[in-house]
């Protein structure tokens, strides 16, 4: 029985798994990671395109029958745990390429981000709506915490939209294929990474209020300090590039 409760929803298409594969760019020499790997369609066609392919599948029933299916291959290793819990820190240079659980989406993204000494990329198929989120710029409604953190690390772009009648069971909304290319280095440079990501997650609580009310717990002189960032004060957070979040002095 799939559970459909751990957000799984397969993707049978073996046409759109091909676009996924060649969205993602893997060679033959990589290390591929893939999460929630399902009835092992994408599985498949990866370990014949890649060096090695780790595939993580939580579901019981879903890992035993991953096992007694890729008994005749040898550069795969199935994992039988949780994809959130997995040292991916301990692995070489890897890629990652999976169909992700919806109910883990961003905790996986900023799980895989925490082990980007490592991590090359990321190809994901997310819900149409978080793609669209990662890839957002600034100015419009997507555009929030999500986007800049992802973009802080990476380069992103929406590859094609995945129609949700290509997944069994259908889920109730599309999906898209996003490329998160990881960087050597920050996008921006900061001074203190953890205070920068507490002023843009402060900003966007109130995301429709200007910043110099969104922003008022930070410091008392408000207007002041965005300022003499170069600011206009009246500014909503949906506005401000991440170039300018950086510009904003420690509080």
């Amino acid at each position: 029985m799939k559970r459909r409760r751990l957000g799984q929803h397969f993707l049978m298409d073996s046409v759109i798994n091909e676009r996924i594969i060649n969205s993602a760019q893997v060679t033959p020499e990589d290390v591929v990671v893939e999460i929630g790997p399902g009835p092992g369609r994408l599985t498949r066609m990866l370990c014949e395109r890649v060096r090695k392919v780790i595939a993580i599948e939580l579901d019981d029933t879903l890992y035993a029958r991953l096992h007694a299916e890729f008994t005749a291959y040898e550069n795969i290793e199935l994992i039988h745990g949780d994809a959130l819990e997995y040292p991916y820190e301990t692995l070489p240079e890897f890629v990652v390429v999976a169909n992700i659980p919806y109910y883990i989406t961003t905790p996986i993204i900023f799980r895989l981000l925490a082990a980007r000494p490592h991590l090359k990329s990321m190809t994901l198929t997310v819900q149409k709506e978080v793609a669209e989120r990662i890839v957002a710029i600034p100015g419009g409604k997507d555009y929030g915490v999500l986007s800049l953190m992802v973009q802080y690390h990476a380069l992103t772009a929406l590859q094609f939209i995945v129609p949700k009648e290509a997944f069994r069971p259908v889920p109730k909304v599309d999906s898209a294929v996003v490329r998160i290319q990881i960087l050597q280095g920050p996008s921006v440079a900061v001074k203190d990474e953890k205070m920068f990501f507490k002023i843009i997650k402060t900003a966007f609580v109130q995301r429709r209020k200007m910043l110099s009310n969104s922003l008022s717990g930070m410091r008392s002189d408000t207007k002041e300090w965005l300022t003499l960032a170069g600011i206009d004060p009246n500014r909503r957070p949906e506005t401000l590039s991440i170039q300018e979040f950086a510009r904003l002095p420690l509080p």
